[in-house]
């Protein structure tokens, strides 16, 4: 785990870069501008060195977070490697802004759970690829060897067994009607609380976005940013205004022929000369 002004900054940078990718800025530029804005203090300015130099060499920069990996966490590398792909909707502005919330989140109290559903909901909802997903997530050193076995049990039973039901057989919830036929060890450790196990019981069966819905509200998470919709507005103007130009040239040829025909002569090329008339006998 790294130090909270560490996170501070990586949050800073993750949002200055999604505010300036949309003035046609380079990405090696922004780079290059936004590591003189950072603490010295911090070791972030280093480590865009190192992105910098494989984004030039290699044109990603997912390549140098995997080598920066007790620096930058296995799901900020697979963000950043899953909006570098060529197939898929990810993009980078999406990435960088799921990074900076959970960065920002990193740096205030965060806990085991909501950073669980705050990462899994970031996958689910930008339809990313769970497997390598759930792997990243399994390695992040923030959750403990519990936390890590049950992410990769995730990832195997996952469309096999509700979500919500591998979250309340793990809640203290499910643990507490055991015990009501008698004194029962827990059968693998319990990684949520009782309320998180009422609202994975009341969501099971249903649509997975409520259970995100009642989860964030109850451990205030930040909201996972979504792919924005493009805005057709500044490409629908030029467009209308070229359209109402044809119209206007097809009113004004109506109008000459109902005044008596269209002149012609005015369409004729004015840069050739007609020959003389001793070359025509």
């Amino acid at each position: 785990m790294l130090e909270r002004q560490e996170y501070v900054e990586q949050a800073y940078f993750f949002r200055t870069l999604v505010d300036r990718l949309g003035q046609n800025i380079p990405l090696q530029d922004l780079l290059a501008q936004t590591k003189f804005e950072l603490l010295s203090t911090t070791k972030l300015p280093m480590a865009i060195d190192l992105l910098l130099g494989e984004l030039k060499h290699r044109g990603r920069m997912s390549a140098g977070m995997k080598l920066l990996g007790h620096y930058f966490t296995p799901f900020q590398t697979f963000l950043i490697s899953e909006a570098e792909a060529d197939y898929g909707r990810f993009d980078y502005r999406t990435a960088l802004r799921i990074m900076a919330a959970e960065c920002e989140y990193r740096s205030k109290s965060p806990s085991a759970q909501g950073l669980f559903f705050f990462q899994f909901e970031a996958t689910s909802r930008n339809r990313l690829n769970y497997d390598r997903g759930l792997t990243a997530m399994s390695r992040d050193p923030f959750y403990d060897e519990d936390w890590q076995a049950w992410l990769l049990i995730v990832r195997r039973q996952l469309g096999l067994v509700d979500l919500a039901d591998m979250i309340f057989v793990r809640s203290e919830t499910y643990q507490q009607q055991r015990c009501r036929f008698g004194d029962m060890p827990p059968e693998a450790p319990l990684l949520f609380g009782g309320a998180e196990g009422k609202i994975a019981a009341a969501n099971r069966r249903k649509d997975p976005l409520f259970l995100f819905a009642a989860m964030q509200r109850h451990l205030d998470y930040p909201v996972v940013p979504r792919l924005e919709p493009i805005d057709p507005l500044p490409t629908l103007i030029p467009q209308m205004q070229r359209r109402l130009e044809r119209m206007e040239a097809r009113l004004k040829f109506l109008e000459e022929e109902q005044r008596g025909g269209i002149d012609l002569t005015k369409f004729y090329n004015r840069a050739v000369t007609p020959p003389p008339d001793e070359l025509l006998e």
